[in-house]
């Protein structure tokens, strides 16, 4: 337990969390087009993902897959796939423009929310690659198995407090105002941030 440095580790997880990514947008970009309970929900499935990435990490899953790189290679490419994706369904939205302003917020369910957060977060190489790299770094190769859960716990609780304050945030009466206001710029931008993004993973070079 010594040789950790668990607040070195907390840390880089939160600069980590707090650098803008797939997840940060998604939860903001939900949160003012759908409301909290939606943004809550998808930040949820977030914090679900970061677990599972880091729950496998912890024990081994990091090592597989950096000893089989066309492991991370399928990762990576579906996590292209599905950035791709929301590039292109936020720049359908961003065509429509202000045209839906005068219905009411899209109706997003807490279920679907929460899916697409996991499947975000699952299919995230930067969360892959960072909980590999924090265990393979920030943790003794002879670590006992108490001191693996306490990392996994205290990071776990500091990734489920930043994004779901994120959802909190972004579902404020004046995000939203903000967002129905300025719409078709609002979703301009997530589609060329989700463009961007992807077009980052397809080009890296990991090794």
């Amino acid at each position: 337990m010594t040789d950790i440095n668990l607040p070195v580790i907390l840390f880089a997880a939160l600069l980590a969390v707090g650098s803008p990514g797939p997840a940060t947008l998604a939860i903001a970009g939900t949160s003012m087009a759908s409301g909290r309970r939606a943004g809550l929900a998808l930040a949820s499935g977030v914090t679900t993902g970061s677990f599972i990435w880091s729950i496998s990490a912890a024990f081994g899953l990091g090592a597989v897959m950096a000893a089989h790189a066309w492991v991370f290679e399928i990762v990576r490419l579906m996590g292209a796939g599905y950035l791709i994706w929301l590039a292109i369904k936020a720049a359908r939205s961003a065509w429509v423009g202000n045209r839906v302003q005068a219905r009411a917020l899209p109706a997003t369910s807490p279920r679907r929310a929460y899916g697409k957060g996991l499947a975000l977060h699952l299919t995230n190489p930067k969360a892959i690659l960072f909980f590999g790299a924090l265990y393979a770094i920030g943790v003794p190769p002879d670590a006992p198995v108490s001191a693996l859960v306490l990392v996994i716990l205290a990071v776990g609780l500091q990734s489920t407090v930043m994004f779901h304050l994120y959802a909190v945030i972004f579902s404020s009466p004046p995000m939203a105002r903000a967002y129905l206001g300025a719409k078709r710029w609002f979703e301009a931008f997530f589609a060329l941030a989700f463009g961007a993004i992807a077009f980052k993973v397809l080009t890296a070079r990991i090794g």
